[in-house]
């Protein structure tokens, strides 16, 4: 059984690999980025299942790839940000992410 992939876009390296860890416990193989261009060239090559994305990325934001990703695929998209205003979290809605978790969680 192919294991399901789940890509990982966020520039707090500790939370990444937290998050990586738990997800592999569970039976899914995971990847990560640190940066926007990183992470958006990673879902062309890596094709995941799922991205875990942050808003506030160096190099290129969250909104920026949720946007140019759903211009050509429907992978779901989970924000996950310290970002917690109203006006943000329907942004990150508005443009394509499927929930949106805040920091801490």
């Amino acid at each position: 059984m192919l294991k399901r992939r789940i890509l990982v876009i966020d520039d707090e390296t500790a939370l990444v690999e937290s998050i990586c860890f738990n997800l592999e416990r569970e039976g899914f193989q995971t990847f990560s980025a640190y940066n926007g261009i990183d992470g958006l060239e990673a879902i062309q090559t890596v094709k995941p299942d799922l991205i875990v994305l942050d808003l506030m990325l160096p190099g290129l934001d969250g909104l920026e790839i949720c946007r140019r990703v759903r211009k050509s695929e429907d992978i779901p998209i989970i924000m996950l940000t310290a970002k917690e205003s109203e006006v943000d979290r329907i942004l990150g809605l508005e443009l394509g992410a499927d929930d949106y978790v805040t920091k801490p969680f």
